[in-house]
């Protein structure tokens, strides 16, 4: 079949140019005023016809003018009626034209190979949306790892249950004992009685410290005791908090943050 219009398949139906069926129809009035008169007889914007503006180049005596032409997309069975109702032997050749290019497009073999692009189509949509859905989970990953180490360190005083020395915690935050326990009381968290660190009033009965009897012989071989205090699991995670929120980090945590600082820089 021989292509007496140019047919537009990129739209949902086939659709021509409504401009190249009013020069091939032969019609003689101006197109601004045959078009209009065409969209009369019951057809509709949006659903038979859409509104196209081209830009073409005229030559303007001895000038090359660009002028904005205006052109509408119709589809095939629009212009099919088109070609009916001017009632000439152009017409009815477009008509037949049209007839056989529906026919062909109704085809078995033209909707399964049109079902085929629309499902090729889909495919490399969703591999384009899986490709995004990887992007963002790789992003939340690397979130993950870096919330991870503040994480651990929560995890590890969950997981341990035991009483730790004072000693063993001050080591977590990089520092001795000795100045571990003068920090917590100049925040008002414990003062010392005789040997041994006591919480303040507020901090007591909140099952934050026990304290251990350790008897012991001297070089004589006399039996002696003493006292020492204990966090519990529970007054680990409020040395944690409390500390946290005056911007004093275990160690591991510290080393984090100065990662993530050079990142951003």
């Amino acid at each position: 079949m021989n292509e007496l219009i140019k047919i537009n398949y990129d739209t949902e139906q086939p659709s021509v140019s409504a401009r190249d069926l009013h020069e091939g129809l032969g019609i003689k009035t101006a197109f601004k005023d045959w078009f209009p008169r065409m969209t009369e007889y019951g057809f509709e914007a949006g659903k038979d016809f859409n509104m196209l503006k081209n830009e073409r180049v005229q030559i303007e005596g001895t000038r090359e003018v660009k002028r904005e032409i205006i052109d509408y997309q119709i589809t095939v069975d629009m212009a099919k009626q088109i070609c009916m109702i001017q009632r000439t032997d152009k017409g009815r050749q477009y008509r037949e034209y049209f007839l056989e290019l529906e026919k062909a497009w109704n085809s078995p073999e033209q909707v399964f190979a049109r079902a085929l692009h629309m499902a090729d189509k889909m495919v490399n949509s969703l591999k384009e949306q899986c490709k995004f859905l990887g992007g963002q989970v790789m992003e939340q990953q690397k979130v993950i790892e870096e919330l991870q180490p503040k994480a651990s360190y929560y995890d590890m005083i969950l997981q341990c249950k035991d009483l730790i020395a004072t000693t063993t915690i001050a080591k977590d935050y990089g520092m001795s004992a000795k100045k571990f326990n003068a920090m917590l009381h100049a925040m008002g968290v414990q003062f010392k009685q005789g040997d041994i660190w006591v919480l303040y009033a507020k901090h007591q009965g909140q099952g934050y410290l026990k304290t251990k009897t350790h008897n012991y012989a001297d070089m004589t071989g006399i039996q002696h005791s003493k006292e020492h205090s204990y966090w519990t699991q529970k007054g680990r995670l409020f040395l944690y908090d409390f500390l946290k929120q005056k911007s004093i980090l275990p160690v591991m945590e510290q080393f984090e943050g100065r990662g993530l600082e050079g990142v951003a820089h």
